[in-house]
This record gives C-alpha cells, sequence and structure tokens, in this order.
C-alpha cells in the first residue's frame, strides 16, 4: 500500500447503508484499510451491504440513528469518548430530495425534514463532532453537497436551498480552519443512487433519466480521488461541470436553460411544476 494519509483513518460516514455513501465506505477500506463508523437508519440494508466486503467486513461498524435529530449526535458522540475512538475523518452525506414541485406545494413537514436532513445535521455533526476530530493528526470534514447549491433547479427550491447553505458552511469552515484542518466539498451532478426515490412518478426510471446519471462507481473513484489530494472543492459528472461552468459565466442565464429544457423534456417527472401554470 502506498503511502497516503489515509491509510488506516478512521472515517465517520452519514448515509452508508448503500448509495454514495456505502460505495465510498467501500473504497476507503478497499484502497486505504480505513475503519468506517457507518450511521444510517436502514440496518437490513447495512448488514446486506457490509457482507459484500468479504474478509474486510470488519473494517465497517455502524451506528443505527436519525441524523437530523441533535440528541443523537451528542449520544454518538458520548459513545465514541467511551469507547476512546478518535475520528480522523467525518464525511457528511446524509441527504434527501423533495419530489419536483413548486414551493407551495411543499408541506411543512417537508420543508422541516429536508433542512433538518439536508443541512442542519452537517451543522450539528459537525459542531458536535469537531473536539473529537481536532484531537487526530490529520482532521478532515468532507461535506457532499450537490451541483443543485451552485446552480438553481426548477422545481426544487428547498433541496437547492439546502445544498446553497452546505457550500456557503463548507467555504466558511474552509476559512475557519485552514491552518488546522481539511474541510471539502463535493458537487455531485445526478448519479444513480436513490435520490429519486420520493418522485411520484414512473419515468424517473427512463432511460432519458438514467443515462443522464452517472454510475455510482465512477462517482465515487472522482470523489475519493478527490479526498486523496484533499481538493476543496470536487464537482462531479458532465452535468455538474456544465452547470458549474455556466451558472458562473452566465448566472442569470442559466437557470432560465434549465426551465426550458426541462420542460421541453415533457417527461412526467416534472408535471408538478409545469402543468399548474406560470413557469415558462
Amino acid at each position: 500500500m502506498k503511502k497516503c494519509w489515509l491509510n488506516g483513518k478512521t472515517v465517520i460516514i452519514s448515509g452508508a447503508s448503500g448509495g454514495l455513501g456505502f460505495n465510498i465506505a467501500k473504497s476507503l477500506i478497499e484502497k486505504f484499510d480505513c475503519k468506517i463508523i457507518g450511521i444510517d437508519r436502514n440496518e437490513t440494508k447495512l448488514k446486506a451491504n457490509i457482507e459484500t466486503l468479504g474478509d474486510k467486513k470488519d473494517n465497517f461498524s455502524y451506528y443505527l440513528f436519525d441524523v437530523s435529530v441533535k440528541e443523537n449526535w451528542i449520544n454518538f458522540k458520548n459513545s465514541l469518548e467511551e469507547k476512546n475512538i478518535i475520528p480522523d475523518v467525518l464525511i457528511n452525506n446524509a441527504g434527501i430530495m423533495l419530489s419536483f414541485s413548486k414551493f407551495e406545494n411543499y408541506t411543512e413537514d417537508e420543508i422541516n425534514e429536508i433542512i433538518n436532513t439536508n443541512f442542519i445535521s452537517y451543522v450539528n455533526s459537525t459542531r458536535i463532532l469537531l473536539p473529537l476530530l481536532k484531537k487526530s493528526k490529520t482532521p478532515a470534514i468532507l461535506n457532499i453537497a450537490s451541483v443543485a447549491g451552485l446552480c438553481a433547479v426548477v422545481g426544487q427550491s428547498m433541496y437547492c436551498a439546502t445544498k446553497f447553505a452546505v457550500k456557503g458552511f463548507t467555504e466558511t469552515l474552509q476559512q475557519d480552519y485552514k491552518k488546522q484542518m481539511f474541510v471539502g466539498g463535493v458537487y455531485p451532478g445526478f448519479i444513480r443512487t436513490n435520490i429519486l426515490n420520493r418522485q411520484k412518478t414512473d419515468d424517473k426510471t427512463s432511460k432519458l433519466i438514467q443515462k443522464l446519471m452517472k454510475p455510482v462507481g465512477k462517482a465515487t473513484k472522482i470523489i475519493v480521488k478527490g479526498l486523496k489530494k484533499k481538493k476543496k472543492r470536487v464537482v462531479v459528472g458532465v452535468d455538474g461541470h456544465l452547470m458549474r461552468f455556466f451558472s458562473r459565466m452566465f448566472p442569470v442565464f442559466t437557470p432560465n436553460v434549465i426551465t426550458k429544457v426541462l420542460k421541453a423534456s415533457k417527461l412526467q417527472l416534472f408535471d408538478g411544476v409545469f402543468n399548474q401554470g406560470d413557469v415558462k
């Protein structure tokens, strides 16, 4: 194993039962012999995926709790302290996406859920675990945001709001702890995970949608490579790079183009946005 700062590190990952979270965990175990502490609520899925690690499955331990509840993070920290575990890396990955719809159609419960899961959990995990992370010789925080945190996407007001917040939080932490620890942000485009599970239509599995999504394995490779090199910003996917470039060069024009493209697709996925008038 080549010398790398990640070798043998203890890494906490939220949203670790499958998708991007588990694939990052698996890659870190296989490439760097990391010890993973996964956080999720789906024990059945966790156990099934851990079995795929073969003789490395003992590298993956887990805690079952809802990341959106502050007290759960406090209890988690207390448990780590009791076991004398000093984490080296915190990867905030847990997140949800609501159905494509106009803002007025989201319920108060949905709004609170996405804010607490996608953003407040990142704040709480960082704030509560920071004293432990700072005891590591190589402390690091990696926040998984989204390209929707770089450019507005019609029909995803709350998802974009939380991801913009994660971007601002991440980039400020980079300044706050510039000489104390590595802080990175990841901005993926669409990846083939279960992120569209809450969409209320069947065409979320259409060939067009799936073609636009980057395979989770390839996305994982890019993210882990970025973490290894301590890149402060990692953008994933052709759609991610295009949205980043055009939103930076044409910040007003680009969201309008995205709206027109999604409307022209005529996919049922976007009916909650375009079949209610006003959006052109």
